[in-house]
């Protein structure tokens, strides 16, 4: 079963997720069809960001991924060698 605590912190991470992909999605599909005078443009960031941001949060995954699997073989061979 799950915890009061865990329900919020679930309930939260989708909520985070969902207003994320509905700002990206007005962003990216709906603000180049309006004049850019218009005052929403006001509350995103330049759309050169729009490739950007994702391509750096895909590298710090990548790179976070990485080290944690080879940090995990690094421990695993060193416990080998103790029992050996």
């Amino acid at each position: 079963q799950a915890t009061a605590t865990d329900q919020l912190v679930g309930f939260g991470l989708v909520a985070f997720s969902l207003v994320l992909f509905v700002y990206y999605t007005v962003w990216i599909i709906v603000l180049p069809f309006m004049d850019s005078d218009h005052g929403i443009h006001q509350f995103f960031l330049p759309r050169e960001y729009a490739v950007i941001i994702p391509v750096a949060a895909g590298l710090l995954l990548l790179l976070f991924i990485g080290v944690f699997i080879m940090s995990v073989m690094w421990k695993s061979r060193k416990h080998t060698k103790k029992s050996d």
